[in-house]
């Protein structure tokens, strides 16, 4: 029987408490939000070079009062630590994963980083500014539990085999296939730990995402285009029920 942290367990509350004053907003107020897309994906999927790629065909063909969009993964991180006021260089310390009670207790009182239960319910305050402002890409923290209710945001599941994952990833890296399949799978773990510790939700509920998209069938290029199409019928579905409710 596996007993719930108490610190774990408080960490899941405040995170649902910093999402109640934004999600439960009057329906004039979301329907006026900017549009947002969030991307959960499994590692060893190309989510850097899709995301980029979108945002470049976003903003090459959905110009919009000279707005610009912006990808944001470690960003997140590193805009809730400076709020926080410690240095953002340790977002790349940071990786999206649950780490044990006495780790992250040892760390805090040394002064090495903030634990999860100070950390994760900034980054969710930070993830619901920058949806509600909107024109952001947002990776992976939690970001698609955090806005699923919320009509002005696209959300996008990017997912590929193991054995495609681990191929690309021992590429990327240069590995050995043993030491890439441990990489993939160790952090295929630690994300889905993060959301379950930190969200009470699991990666492969389907129900989360409006689109999913095998990479190992699709091509980098192909999978952004398939998005922005995505996004833009939903985003013009959006702005139909907004008039229609006025």
């Amino acid at each position: 029987m596996r007993i719930e942290n108490p610190v774990e367990k408080f960490g899941s509350y405040v995170v649902s408490q910093g999402k109640d004053p934004l999600e439960n907003s009057n329906s004039a107020g979301r329907h006026s939000r900017a549009p947002a897309i969030t991307i959960s994906y499994q590692a060893g999927v190309d989510v850097s070079e899709i995301s980029g790629r979108l945002a470049e065909i976003l903003q090459n063909l959905e110009p919009e009062h000279g707005q610009t969009w912006s990808v944001l993964n470690q960003q997140l991180i590193e805009a809730a630590l400076e709020e926080q006021r410690w240095p953002k260089e340790l977002a790349e310390a940071m990786p999206e994963e649950k780490r044990l009670f006495i780790d992250e207790l040892m760390d805090d009182l040394c002064g090495l980083r903030p634990p999860s239960w100070v950390l994760v319910p900034q980054v969710v305050k930070t993830t619901l500014h920058l949806a509600v402002k909107g024109h952001v890409i947002l990776i992976g923290h939690g970001a698609t539990v955090v806005t699923a209710r919320m009509g002005n945001v696209f959300h996008v599941r990017l997912n590929g085999s193991l054995p495609k994952r681990i191929e690309r990833v021992q590429t990327r890296r240069n590995l050995t296939p043993e030491a890439a399949a441990k990489l993939v799978m160790k952090e295929d773990r630690g994300r889905e730990r993060y959301l379950r510790a930190h969200f009470h939700a699991r990666l492969d509920n389907e129900l989360l995402y409006d689109m999913a998209i095998n990479t190992d069938r699709i091509s980098n290029d192909d999978a952004a285009a398939t998005v922005y199409e995505g996004a833009r019928r939903f985003f013009s579905e959006h702005q139909r029920d907004k008039h229609s409710s006025s």
